[in-house]
């Protein structure tokens, strides 16, 4: 079994975690490669040494910002990943550190899950493409006010919201941003588009799920400053006046893996601080 680990050396205590990682894969004859600059650090072979379809599992040390660094900036590592969360927020990332070697076991003894999610993929009109895992934003940026945008779907006039931007969710990033922005939780498993106005000017422009199998193109309509396109926040485009952008279903998919000892609605019920309880 070949295992790449991507740990966050930035993030508080995880060279110490990979390097015990490391040790605990290596004792159940586990190969272990890192990228190639980490490799002295880790003291691991490096990611480019083996064929990237070898590979068995990911295993990202960090939280969700670290798994979808892996995912933009790896493209042809198409094994499942295991998040471990070093931080707070995070439910792509949801193993805690205090499970983190009976999370390994697990994983190592093939009692884990693998579960599918859908990606999305922006185009501008200039025929550039790029992807993403949680979602297309597009903010008003160095506009000071509201910028209009209208949104049509496969063709269909949906609306058009005066707002500072407006954002195009998967199901994993319905609880990042467009959670923060009012935003409804969508489980990870539907397969569904989520649009989601960034502080409309009317109160009566509400999220929208729609399925995934539409193109949704955004008209920037404000004669202003052009407004930005990030994808998972990592690139920007900038988009001028009279200008469309199509966000769509893409081919690409990645994979987590699903352990046992974890589920989806605990993770929200821990990360969102929910109280209730169950009565007899």
């Amino acid at each position: 079994m070949i295992i790449a680990l991507f740990p966050n050396i930035q993030k508080h205590q995880s060279k110490s975690i990979a390097l015990g990682i490391k040790e605990f894969l290596h004792r159940e004859g586990v190969t272990v490669v890192v990228e190639d600059e980490e490799a002295k650090i880790i003291e691991c072979d490096k990611l480019s040494s083996v064929n990237p379809k070898t590979i068995d599992y990911l295993i990202s040390l960090g939280g969700d910002g670290t798994i979808l660094r892996i995912l933009h900036k790896h493209p042809e590592l198409e094994a499942p990943i295991l998040g471990i969360n070093l931080g707070s927020l995070g439910f792509l990332a949801d193993v805690p550190i205090p499970e983190i070697y009976p999370s390994l076991q697990e994983l190592i003894n093939g009692e884990g899950k693998v579960l599918e999610r859908m990606m999305i993929e922006g185009e501008t009109i200039h025929g550039d493409i790029f992807s993403a895992v949680n979602d297309m934003v597009i903010h008003r940026a160095k506009n000071p006010s509201l910028v209009d945008l209208a949104i049509h779907v496969d063709g269909d006039y949906l609306n058009t919201f005066s707002a500072d931007g407006v954002i195009i969710a998967t199901p994993c990033g319905s609880t990042a941003y467009s959670l923060a922005a009012g935003g409804p939780i969508v489980e990870p498993g539907i397969p569904a588009l989520v649009i989601t106005p960034i502080n409309a000017h009317t109160i009566s422009n509400r999220p929208i799920v729609i399925r995934p199998e539409v193109d949704v193109q955004v008209q920037f309509l404000s004669e202003a400053m052009p407004v930005e396109v990030s994808n998972d926040g990592f690139s920007i485009h900038s988009m001028k006046t009279g200008e469309v952008f199509t966000v769509r279903f893409s081919d690409r998919k990645f994979r987590v893996v699903c352990l046992k000892r974890h589920d989806y609605f605990a993770t929200l019920r821990t990360k969102l601080g929910w109280t209730g309880k169950m009565r007899a």
